[in-house]
């Protein structure tokens, strides 16, 4: 039997660690800012905040940066599994420092399969923006998808019912004019949102702009001839994720949720797209809490699900930061 050195076994640990934290770092992060760091510390990984990419107009509390951490997180949580480690996180770690969001503990175990596929839908997904078909999506199959994304203090909540649908398409409409009305969310927008090898949003990926407003709205597609349509279609599945709190445990806990509805949904055969505007504007989250959650806890993300047509070919990966760029000494 040959016998493993001390040096092999440190190497073969930051081997797995990078390939766990490059894994990581494909998550969905707003304006695809990638707001994290990582340090690897033998069978110990922690994931911190990147306040240098927050969005400090349209997130000055951190809210989206902790959701896109919180995605990072999970990924990272995924790809360690398929490599045959039990992940055990801990989340908010270091009392008198919140930008410390988790620490990934490695215990050796085996390949998990669910996981492996899991990874498999993960490392394909992408946020396609282009509009849905008009095909109905089934409330039992909307049902079924949430129903399987669980994450502890979190929820999913549907809307079906047309007059509340109607109100959140005219919130995420005032959403959009509030944002597009204010120069200093124009010029974070466009700052982060241009395509570069290292980040942004490709052309491939981003809607063209509408004509009533100062910024492109992620509602609409590239080339689309009807701008003056309902933001929200009645063919769209729609989900608010919801929080029992509203604190950085709850934002890194959505951010898990999104990922899971996310693979649910590609699963399904369906797309999935994240609209975070609505939430972004105080007054429209408050609405959309008051009105449409209705007590039902603190609302964190609305999503659009539905149909894309068969034929469309897959959208290519957005850039992403180096690894080493993202790990910490």
């Amino acid at each position: 039997m040959s016998v493993i050195s001390r040096s092999e076994r440190a190497h073969a640990s930051v081997t797995t660690g990078r390939d766990i934290v490059a894994f990581g770092t494909r998550a969905p992060s707003i304006h695809n800012t990638q707001p994290w760091s990582w340090r690897i510390d033998g069978s110990r990984i922690d994931l911190r905040a990147d306040r240098g990419r927050q969005l400090h107009v349209a997130d000055p509390e951190g809210r989206h940066l902790t959701i896109s951490c919180g995605a990072a997180l999970h990924h990272a949580v995924v790809r360690a599994r398929t490599l045959g480690f039990e992940a055990e996180v801990e989340l908010l770690p270091t009392a008198g420092d919140p930008d410390h969001l988790a620490t990934i503990q490695l215990v050796p175990g085996r390949p998990d399969p669910e996981a492996e596929a899991e990874a498999e839908l993960l490392g394909r997904r992408r946020t396609d923006r282009r509009r849905f078909t008009a095909w109905p999506l089934p409330d039992d199959r909307l049902d079924q998808l949430v129903a399987a994304a669980v994450e502890p203090g979190t929820d999913a909540l549907t809307i079906r019912e047309p007059a509340r649908r109607v109100r959140v398409g005219l919130l995420v409409s005032k959403a959009a004019w509030v944002e597009s009305h204010d120069p200093r969310y124009a010029r974070e927008q466009e700052h982060w949102t241009l395509p570069t090898p290292e980040g942004g949003v490709p052309e491939t990926h981003r809607p063209a702009p509408h004509p009533r407003l100062r910024v492109s709205s992620r509602y609409d597609d590239p080339g689309s001839e009807s701008m003056g349509r309902d933001p929200v279609q009645g063919t769209d599945g729609l989900v608010v994720i919801t929080t029992e709190e509203d604190g950085p445990r709850d934002w890194l806990r959505s951010g898990t949720m999104l990922c899971r509805l996310w693979t649910e949904a590609m699963t399904a055969g369906l797309s999935l797209v994240p609209l975070s505007q609505l939430v972004e504007v105080p007054d429209t989250r408050a609405a959309l809490a008051d009105e449409i959650v209705a007590g039902a806890g603190h609302p964190q993300l609305l999503l659009r699900l539905g149909w894309q047509e068969i034929s469309r070919n897959p959208l290519p990966p957005s850039g992403r930061r180096p690894l080493d760029d993202v790990l910490l000494p």
